[in-house]
């Protein structure tokens, strides 16, 4: 049977023909019926001729390329296995809060006279924050000293009295109920005076409400009210609000397996070096230690929420922020260590591919222990300084060839060139220093 390109080549032929009889039809004047024939035949075999040995041609070179097509190299990119250190995190995503964060409100109703803080201004415990109108305070602790002036007059008089009726009781003048009676009244008096005196102190210390002080130091938030306001206690947003900032926390939620790789570190009174980044995973924020656990789990999420601390004497976090977390949890000595580009996945398992000496390729199934970046830390029939594939493994398979395009510097690593190594994992001098800056 023809091929769809034959047949297409003479379709093409009969048009030609049909338009060549038309031009010859006009042309019979000059050129004979019999003459045309032919140039139409020759023509017509031309054309199939033309066309019968392309598609051959065609089908010659797609055969030479499927019986060659095994023997193709593919190019691709390795780097060797090494043994290094490799840490161990634990990965999460957290909420910067203060360490404390108090909303000061007016414990008593009054005009707010005076503001004595600026927005966002850093103030000590202890400081002045506020001043209410104190003048109906003072007049409540004047009544209350004069009530006690008075009872004192009183208790005075009944203690004399109280003498002279034992004078007389002696002298068997006076009837003993009168004694009593009076000695009653004095005990009287002394209740009365108590109840002055603690008027008074309660006087006092409405006064000194009046006076609004910073609980906790801390940075200011805006502030709620103006001065001239009336302020009440039950005001739900108060005067202003202070947030402890220097230190602050970060609070972050782990998955319930992973709760013992933390507390039995801290347990052990270590403390786990914490390290926090922005969104992007690339820039560190800063550096601290983990400080608590919660005491029980969510049920809902089967995750419990940890607590880490951090100096924040930059202010690099600020309450509300979402941070990544990065719990240090330990480090593996002497592992076996691959790049992470050169961990396949596949139906199953997870695997490698090697590339031997020979330039061909070895299928190797290995199991990940640790990932860190770049780089992961793994078990298998893999050894330190064999060559792993990290790009182009799209379509290999075991005994493949390949050829080797690693470049360092613009140069072209070949198989017999040693391949350069990159960057691993941060020595175990780097990470005891890291530790110990972030204890501190």
């Amino acid at each position: 049977m023809l091929s769809a390109e034959l047949k297409k080549g003479i379709m093409m032929a009969q048009q030609k023909i049909d338009n060549v009889m038309v031009e010859g039809e006009k042309r019979q004047s000059k050129v004979g019926k019999s003459k045309l024939k032919l140039i139409l035949l020759i023509v017509v075999l031309g054309l199939i001729a033309f066309f019968a040995f392309r598609h051959y041609s065609n089908n010659t070179k797609a055969a030479e390329q499927a019986k060659k097509g095994t023997k193709q190299t593919a190019t691709v990119t390795a780097l060797t296995a090494k043994v290094a250190d490799i840490d161990m995190y634990l990965n999460a995503i957290g909420t910067v809060v203060p360490r404390s964060n108090v909303i000061v409100r007016t414990r008593i109703d009054g005009q707010l006279m005076r503001i004595l803080f600026n927005e966002g201004q850093y103030i000590k415990k202890g400081e002045l924050l506020a001043e209410i109108d104190s003048r109906p305070y003072q007049v409540q602790l004047a009544q209350a000293q004069g009530q006690l002036a008075k009872d004192q007059a009183l208790l005075k008089n009944a203690q004399l009295d109280l003498e002279r009726y034992k004078t007389l009781l002696a002298q068997d003048s006076a009837p003993e109920q009168q004694v009593a009676t009076q000695h009653s009244l004095v005990n009287q008096y002394l209740g009365t005076i108590q109840t002055d005196q603690s008027q008074i102190d309660n006087a006092k210390l409405q006064l000194t409400y009046t006076r609004i002080t910073a609980p906790i130091s801390g940075r200011i938030g805006l502030r709620q009210i103006d001065a001239g306001n009336i302020v009440h206690q039950s005001d739900a947003n108060g005067i202003l609000s202070i947030a402890e900032v220097k230190p602050i926390s970060v609070v972050f939620s782990v998955p319930q397996d992973n709760l013992s790789s933390v507390l039995t570190p801290m347990r052990k009174g270590q403390k786990l070096a914490v390290a926090v980044y922005g969104r992007d995973q690339q820039k560190k924020l800063a550096e601290g230690f983990l400080l608590s656990a919660d005491n029980q789990i969510d049920t809902t999420t089967g995750t419990v929420k940890l607590k880490a601390q951090f100096a924040n004497e930059d202010e690099s976090l600020f309450p509300n922020q979402f941070v990544n977390v990065r719990v240090l949890l330990g480090t593996n000595k002497n592992s076996l260590v691959v790049p992470s580009a050169a961990i396949q996945r596949g139906s199953q398992g997870t695997f490698v591919y090697l590339v031997k000496a020979d330039q061909t390729i070895s299928v190797k199934p290995v199991k990940v222990i640790v990932t860190e970046n770049e780089f992961s830390s793994i078990e298998g029939d893999i050894k330190a300084g064999d060559l792993l594939v990290i790009d182009g493994a799209d379509k290999l398979r075991a005994g493949a060839k390949v050829q080797l395009s690693n470049k360092n510097g613009g140069k072209t690593v070949s198989n017999n060139t040693e391949v350069p190594d990159v960057e691993g994992p941060k020595s175990s001098g780097t990470r005891h220093r890291q530790k110990r800056h972030a204890a501190e």
